[in-house]
């Protein structure tokens, strides 16, 4: 087996209109595919050459605080950082590297959510 790139990663969520409304609205995501209604549904969102899901169909499927974490790279992580605090979405204090700058938040079902920006070398 030969594994040549991620296909997707997806998160589960608990209430779908709620999780569009931070995926699309904050993180101003588009979607790409939908399956379902507005109650029950798969939504992909295709990030550069990479795709996120979110889905509620699958009642065994919980969100999970502890587990896997999606990073975004963001074009201005002030103007980032602005847009979390203007939805009052809470994160954690911003983290500065030598190479970049991140911050780690939730979505509204407690999946890690880290906007990150590489700093130019």
């Amino acid at each position: 087996m030969k594994i040549n790139e991620i296909a997707y990663m997806v998160y589960p969520v608990t209430d779908l209109k709620r999780a569009r409304r931070f995926y699309e609205e904050v993180l101003k995501l588009k979607p790409s595919h939908v399956f379902g209604d507005d109650t029950t549904a798969w939504v992909e969102y295709d990030v550069g050459t990479g795709t996120i899901a979110i889905g509620n169909g699958a009642p065994e499927w919980k969100p999970n605080a502890g587990g896997g974490c999606v990073g975004f790279e963001v074009d201005d992580f002030d103007t980032a950082l602005r847009t979390l605090d203007d939805n009052k979405i809470e994160h954690r204090p911003p983290i500065d590297t030598p190479v970049c700058r991140m911050v780690i938040l939730a979505d509204p079902d407690g999946n890690s959510v880290i906007l990150h920006k590489r700093k130019k070398s």
